[in-house]
């Protein structure tokens, strides 16, 4: 993965972000933390398989977030079907 794809992971999934040795991101759902990666500072290629598992998506979602076939939504519904995020009551 490259970092300007990983910006745009930042960006569509509206993950918290904050810079310290790595650059740390981070889901919040209703004040809570639901889902957290990092990556380094550096220029090089990242480890898209550990940040995948990380945000707790699969390969299809991955590439579906980057390739902007999947909005930030669609990432609730994901987690929500995982039991990351409970469903709203009606």
């Amino acid at each position: 993965m490259k970092v300007h794809e990983f910006s745009r992971l930042e960006a569509k999934l509206r993950l918290k972000t904050r810079n310290s040795s790595h650059r740390l991101a981070w889901f919040e759902y209703e004040g809570k933390v639901v889902t957290r990666t990092k990556r380094s500072h550096g220029n090089k290629d990242l480890p898209a398989s550990l940040i995948r598992q990380q945000l707790k998506l699969n390969e299809e979602e991955l590439s579906g977030v980057i390739s902007c076939a999947l909005e930030f939504d669609d990432y609730v519904e994901i987690l929500r079907n995982k039991g990351l995020i409970p469903r709203a009551r009606t």
